[in-house]
């Protein structure tokens, strides 16, 4: 029996309250320390960011049966990248070769281990690429979403499965 929550692309876990959260079990493709400069200058100090999940494995290929999880959360790095450079990318990761079919492949494997009418909250930052392109990847209808950031360029998105059918796109928009 799993935990109700996965979180495929955990990273440092960032956005959550209780990083140890038992409710959730932690994946992402990596397991790694990077040890960065914070602070402004004059006051900076080292801190190491700690990328340790419960499970190893990529979004593309999630190691879990279908239907095995209530809610699911999508947060995959969202700049193109070979290697991670700065604090943000390392943070966060990099998307390698090609985009669309890596995020088509993960938000089906996210559906797929989503029980039926269960939530998929989908988090993307259009630093490189808009929402509308990426949210045009899945045959799922988003549910509704939200605007964040000072740019207003980071979008939280829910999705409801239904009844494990996919959604038709027609009549879809976002961000309009």
């Amino acid at each position: 029996m799993f935990p109700p929550v996965l979180d495929v692309c955990c990273g440092i876990r960032s956005f959550w309250f209780d990083r140890k959260d038992n409710r959730a079990l932690f994946m992402d493709k990596r397991r790694e320390t990077w040890t960065v400069d914070i602070g402004t200058p004059g006051t900076i100090g080292r801190k190491p960011l700690v990328i340790d999940p419960d499970i190893l494995a990529d979004f593309t290929s999630i190691p879990f049966p279908a239907d095995s999880f209530s809610l699911v959360v999508f947060d995959p790095p969202h700049i193109q990248r070979e290697q991670p450079l700065g604090v943000f990318t390392k943070k966060y990761g990099c998307i390698n070769g090609d985009w669309r079919e890596m995020l088509r492949k993960g938000f089906a494997e996210c559906f797929r281990v989503l029980k039926p009418n269960g939530t998929l909250i989908f988090k993307w930052s259009e630093s490189e690429f808009p929402v509308a392109e990426v949210l045009a990847l899945t045959l799922e209808k988003p549910l509704f979403g939200h605007k964040s950031g000072k740019k207003m360029g980071t979008h939280w998105v829910a999705f409801l499965k239904h009844n494990g059918q996919v959604q038709s796109r027609k009549d879809r928009s976002y961000g309009n």
